[in-house]
């Protein structure tokens, strides 16, 4: 692999390892290009406050850190700074102005849920309901639209347990909506590595027939991810063999 642009810190609450540990293991690894894209701050109204995401006290240190080993290491790797963050439209206003005087340079779109994760379910957790998958697939091709997101990471996490029929329905309909806006589908490391319901080799059936291309995305929570080879061969060999092309690049990053 010649880039990562999904990797987290130890400030979401559920990575560990140092800043420059990552950077570290990029770099032994063969990686180019590093991002970061830990799980981005919200502000809520009812000052709810989240356990599994950065917090906004945490901006500066997350940018100064970041910043730092950006030019440290500038002669052996690029590194961009940015946010993974789902897309909750009553919420951007607020996000927006905490983020404005930060160097951000990109976003990709992880929809862990469809609102606020304080007032709906994780769509990781098995669901039957057609309703909820359909929600989930109009939300995700909603946030692209506004183009704020590079691109989607684990574009199947919602875990759908209900009939095929319907699962290759809507998920026909938001690869192809991905296809025809030029946009990756993400094979995500973490899941393979763990046996999670993304990213399923059905997916990336249907990815197949639609004609995606695919970023791995090392969804990096310890810097070991970005020097365990086996798993990166693993997936590399998953895009290999439903014949999808694979892309190192994200459109507007230099």
């Amino acid at each position: 692999m010649f880039a990562n642009y999904h990797t987290h810190t130890y400030r979401c609450h559920h990575a560990v390892g140092e800043d420059r540990e990552y950077v570290e293991s990029a770099i032994a690894s063969g990686f180019r290009v590093l991002g970061f894209s830990d799980h981005c701050p919200w502000i809520y109204p009812n000052g709810y406050v989240s356990n599994s995401r950065m917090a906004p006290r945490d901006l500066d240190g997350y940018f100064t850190s970041l910043s730092a080993l950006k030019k440290e290491y500038a002669r052996d790797i690029t590194i961009f700074i940015g946010f993974e963050a789902e897309y909750i439209p009553e919420l951007l206003d607020e996000q927006d102005k905490l983020l404005a005087d930060y160097p951000v340079d990109y976003m990709i779109l992880g929809q862990h849920s469809v609102g606020s994760e304080q007032n709906t379910p994780y769509t990781g957790i098995p669901s039957n309901s057609e309703t909820a998958l359909t929600e989930y697939v109009d939300s995700v091709i909603a946030g692209m639209e506004t183009g704020r997101y590079a691109y989607l990471a684990h574009p199947d996490l919602f875990n759908f347990t209900g009939s095929r029929d319907i699962y290759d329905r809507e998920f026909t309909r938001l690869c192809r909506y991905l296809r025809d806006k030029n946009h990756p589908v993400e094979i995500n490391l973490l899941g393979v590595i763990e046996g999670r319901n993304y990213t399923s080799e059905h997916f990336l059936s249907i990815a197949r027939e639609i004609g995606n291309s695919v970023i791995i995305g090392c969804d990096a929570h310890s810097p070991s991810m970005l020097s365990n080879t086996a798993p990166i061969e693993k997936c590399l060999a998953l895009a290999e063999k439903y014949g999808l092309e694979v892309t190192d690049s994200l459109a507007g990053l230099k």
